[in-house]
């Protein structure tokens, strides 16, 4: 048995949860159109290229959260993932995951989008560890600040390297699959190493480490590549 640690965004779905429930708010009308949209689209970019102040985009991010009662924050979310995230959940990604678990592996999302966005997503692919971003909440109101690391870059180890102190578990044999380039300090940690649907900067460094490159956006997962890395 073996851990098996998966990206969400662009990894086992097929978009960017935190930039869709920004666009998400922007559709119901709960933030200004656009000014919010155009940061929303801005940060987006920072992080594609890896440029992307992770404090001042939770600034903005979470900014939402302080502004509404938890009650109307959970009625949006269901929204939210009923109709937005339920038809980017991927097929290959099910499939993918259902094979470590059969083999028997601990199943783990590592996230730099906040727990809040997140943690739905994750139950639907019926994984119970998640590792994210945290929002602060205060007499159980959001207050628009976080709590702790953000779960981003380096900081993905920082909460990762916690998370195995408390579980007893450990790295031996372990699988990381991701899209993004911002994922390397992690991906260069463990045993294995997937790029999913890479970003060109982590399809080039994917190829100079002979690390497999796969693609979880058609009907199945590449199975016979999983039975290879298995051997």
């Amino acid at each position: 048995m073996s851990l098996a640690i998966f990206d969400l965004d662009n990894t086992l779905i097929g978009d960017d949860s935190d930039y869709l429930w920004g666009q998400f708010l922007v559709d119901q009308g709960v933030v200004d159109k656009d000014q919010y949209e155009a940061a929303n689209a801005r940060f987006y970019e920072q992080y594609k290229q890896g440029s992307l102040d992770i404090v001042e985009f939770l600034a903005f991010s979470l900014k939402p959260l302080a502004e509404h009662a938890p009650e109307q924050l959970y009625q949006w979310r269901g929204q939210f993932i009923r109709d937005i995230i339920t038809p980017i959940l991927l097929k290959p990604a099910r499939q993918m995951i259902e094979k470590h678990r059969a083999q028997g592996d601990t199943l783990l999302v590592i996230t730099a989008t906040n727990r809040f966005v997140t943690e739905p997503i994750v139950q639907l692919y019926g994984i119970d560890n998640l590792l994210a971003t945290t929002p602060e909440q205060i007499a159980g109101r959001y207050t628009g600040k976080f709590v702790g690391t953000p779960c981003f870059q380096a900081g993905k180890i920082t909460h990762l390297e916690a998370w195995l102190t408390e579980t007893g578990e450990s790295l031996q044999g372990s699988w990381f699959y991701s899209d993004s380039h911002n994922d390397l300090p992690l991906l260069q940690r463990v045993d294995h190493a997937v790029a999913v649907d890479p970003d060109a900067k982590l399809a080039a460094y994917a190829q100079t480490a002979n690390w497999p490159v796969i693609s979880l956006r058609g009907d199945d997962c590449p199975e016979q590549h999983f039975l290879h890395w298995r051997k």
